[in-house]
């Protein structure tokens, strides 16, 4: 079985990457995704900090944007502590172990998106992800850094995934997800139709709505053919305008 994809969005530390590579190596994880470093890419300061994780640091990779880093994964799961405006199942990184684990197991690919060291993710970053993953902690200093983070998602992912025997849902009789990359294309392609017909309006409020339009979609896991059939539904209803039967 494979491991999940590990995101970093806008990293701002070559220490705190390091960091992460290290905590990845504790735990089987290796697939490390970097967006926008701020300090660009590749860092000896990564390296230095990994502590012999160099595997993980070399194959880093590095992408321009979100949609562009977990364009080929299904499961894409957000970490956040923070409310957001759109409404995402919750869930502890236990069970974010477990779902990733079921699809994995059954052939699926999957990955966790990280914000950035001071400000998080955006809301337009967990808009991506199916569920939102947040971490119990002492309410009266609840702070995490990166590392910490990604360490206690690996922790998880290496019990669950059956090193130690952990116990799992099988991912038996799932039906496979779309890549992200089909349903950024499927969101595009509703959203543009939208703007021409005057939907999205007024314009400050275009990215809420979006968000929201996006977040119903994804609530569905939708699996390739059902990609393709919402979109055929789509050029068909906006395509035939004038043409129908009997008018």
């Amino acid at each position: 079985m494979t491991a999940p994809a590990i995101v970093l969005v806008a990293p701002q530390l070559g220490e705190n990457i390091g960091m992460v590579a290290r905590a990845m190596a504790n735990f089987g994880l290796c697939d490390l995704r970097l967006v926008a470093p701020r300090d660009g890419w590749p860092s000896e300061t990564a390296r230095a900090a990994a502590s012999g994780a160099d595997w993980v640091v070399d194959g880093a990779t590095v992408f321009g944007s979100v949609p562009e880093a977990i364009a080929d994964l299904g499961l894409v799961l957000a970490t956040t502590a923070r409310p957001r405006e759109i409404s995402k199942p919750v869930i502890r990184p236990s069970e974010a172990a477990e779902r990733l684990a079921a699809r994995l197991e059954a052939g699926e690919t999957g990955g966790i998106l990280f914000g950035a060291e001071r400000a998080g993710l955006d809301n337009d970053d967990v808009a991506l992800a199916e569920a939102i993953v947040t971490f119990p902690t002492n309410p009266k200093f609840s702070s995490l850094n990166l590392a910490q983070s990604v360490l206690l998602i690996g922790y998880e992912w290496f019990g669950m995934a059956g090193q130690h025997g952990g116990r799992r849902r099988s991912g038996a009789g799932m039906q496979p997800l779309a890549a992200k990359a089909d349903l950024i294309r499927l969101f595009e392609h509703l959203e543009a139709e939208l703007d021409a017909a005057g939907y999205l309006y007024p314009a400050e409020k275009r990215p809420v709505m979006v968000r929201n339009l996006r977040n119903i979609l994804l609530k569905a896991e939708l699996s390739d053919q059902e990609v393709r059939t919402l979109r055929g539904v789509i050029k068909a209803l906006t395509g035939a305008k004038g043409q129908r039967p009997g008018r």
